[in-house]
């Protein structure tokens, strides 16, 4: 809520200098009391400011003169105004100044830049105090858990907490089998150390599954660090086509077998019978 009235404060005090500097083009009456007036809002608006009042010694000058530099830029203006020449080429170089302060500083926000540059100083700061310079920020990012997929992201905040059904284990690979049925490889997340115990009770639970369509086994070729956990029903496999009958070859050994014994079929040629008129 603050920063948004220090926002439309700050939108408007831009409106307002513009105006006077625009009203500085055609009188010389406005110059002191514009100036006045952009010294006195620098001076209250710094005054209110407790985070750049407050801002670390390395960053404090930096922040007051940027926050500082549109009212002396606009005090500055006005007083060329007073001092430039008669004629119309001054006048169109005036109005250029004056629109080149309002846009810069409508535009760059002074306020909030000083703001922010008191922010970050401030971190910093907090950051060697506590003995955490750059460097040490930099090596701790990858030491955040960083998860190979959603399902993987889901497994680790859903199933692997640490009061959660399967703690210390990771989601290694999944993959659909069916429109109902999924395999998943769950590893240990600690090397050397066996996939602990998974109940298939509090998993059915959690998945409103039937018990007997959760499985856990070992993943073949490999050792207890992963372990196979499948949900959802098997597909079936598809049994074979009964069996097409026999060739030519089989079905003359079982007829040589008992009629021609020793008799081996060499060829065999297929004609169409025709029946013949009597």
């Amino acid at each position: 809520m603050l920063a948004r009235v220090r926002a439309q404060a700050g939108r408007v005090a831009t409106i307002t200098g513009s105006a006077v500097l625009t009203g500085g083009l055609f009188t010389d009456s406005l110059t002191l009391p514009g100036a006045l007036a952009a010294v006195a809002t620098a001076g209250v608006g710094l005054a209110t400011n407790a985070k750049i009042l407050r801002a670390p010694e390395s960053v404090k000058a930096t922040a007051i003169a940027v926050y500082a530099a549109p009212h002396a830029g606009c005090g500055a203006v006005l007083v060329g105004e007073r001092l430039a020449p008669a004629g119309v080429t001054s006048v169109l170089v005036q109005a250029g100044a004056v629109a080149l302060w309002t846009g810069a500083t409508w535009l760059l926000r002074p306020g909030l830049v000083a703001r922010e540059l008191v922010g970050e100083a401030t971190v910093q700061e907090i950051a060697e105090v506590n003995g955490k310079g750059a460097e040490t920020a930099e090596v701790a990012v990858p030491d955040q858990p960083e998860h190979a997929s959603p399902a993987a992201r889901w497994w680790a905040e859903e199933i692997a907490t640490e009061d959660g059904i399967a703690p210390d284990t990771v989601l290694l690979e999944h993959q659909q089998v069916s429109e109902r049925c999924v395999a998943l490889i769950i590893g240990s997340s600690r090397h050397g150390m066996p996939v602990p115990e998974i109940s298939t009770a509090r998993l059915s639970a959690y998945l409103d599954m039937s018990e007997d369509l959760i499985e856990i086994g070992p993943v073949p070729g490999r050792g207890a660090g992963v372990r196979l956990l499948v949900i959802g029903p098997r597909p079936q496999p598809v049994e074979p086509e009964a069996k097409a009958a026999g060739t030519d070859e089989e079905t003359w050994a079982e007829i040589a077998a008992t009629a021609m014994p020793g008799v081996e079929l060499i060829e065999t040629n297929t004609y169409d019978l025709r029946k013949e008129p009597i």
